[in-house]
């Protein structure tokens, strides 16, 4: 495992733009969050949840991180260099474990800078907005463990997102596919179920990758939700592992 480690370490280096899409990951979720935080002001008659207002950009950053993981493995389809890695390391499960290990560090990684930016934004511009201890709105800390499961969760729902990601462009191996369909399953389902009867919105906010795996995020209100916190990252873990579960049964059953 180590050398398979080692060889997909140095192609995931080589991957074009790997360190500009990580920064822009970071900048992105951190920059969306802090221009929410900055445009909000405090109301009495509309209660914020500021932890989850601080965290924002995820909904955004997440598309980034999602590139990033499709990238890594359809760039050596696109290249013909999966034929080289398969020749070398035959073991095709112990190749897609590797990049999908390669693949959680550098989104736990980047989604660790970018959700650590946005609550020091939040903490520095919330009270000038109104968000104060008098207005009942205590400053935003990690000593709090609501807003530290918060930011743990959303650091682990970015690093979910990629491995979803991965598991896909793995399976259909063509980028622009793969980047339609992650997008399709992140961003389809919050529409849909804002249009949808209304028997079928709760359940479709339940199921879905994005809406479930975001309220992680929520600190006030839980019980409003449609699922709780850890309950909907976990429906994001099992998309997760369902992709990668069909990304490596493609790799084994298929030729390169």
């Amino acid at each position: 495992m180590t050398t398979t480690l080692h060889a997909e370490w140095t192609k995931v280096r080589t991957v074009g733009g790997l360190g500009w899409l990580l920064l822009a990951a970071a900048v992105l979720t951190a920059g969306v969050s802090a221009a929410v935080v900055v445009a909000t002001k405090y109301s009495p008659v509309s209660p914020q949840d500021t932890t989850k207002l601080a965290l924002t950009g995820v909904d955004l950053g997440q598309a980034v991180i999602a590139i990033l993981a499709v990238l890594i493995i359809t760039g050596e389809y696109s290249t013909g260099m999966i034929r080289v890695t398969l020749a070398a390391m035959p073991r095709r499960p112990l190749v897609l474990a590797a990049k999908a290990a390669w693949v959680t560090a550098l989104a736990l990684a980047a989604g660790t800078v970018a959700v650590l930016a946005c609550l020091l934004a939040a903490r520095l511009v919330l009270p000038g907005n109104g968000f104060t201890p008098g207005h009942g709105y205590p400053l935003l800390s990690l000593a709090h463990g609501a807003t530290l499961r918060a930011a743990v969760g959303s650091v682990l729902y970015l690093a979910l997102i990629a491995l979803l990601s991965l598991g896909v462009a793995t399976a259909v191996r063509d980028s622009a596919v793969a980047i339609g369909v992650v997008l399709a399953l992140l961003y389809l389902f919050p529409i849909v179920a804002q249009v949808a009867a209304p028997r079928w919105q709760h359940d479709l906010m339940q199921i879905g990758p994005m809406t479930a795996g975001l309220s992680i995020q929520a600190t006030t209100h839980l019980r409003s939700l449609a699922i709780g916190p850890w309950a909907g990252l976990g429906v994001l873990a099992a998309w997760a592992a369902g992709a990668l579960l069909a990304g490596g049964l493609v790799l084994r059953l298929r030729d390169a």
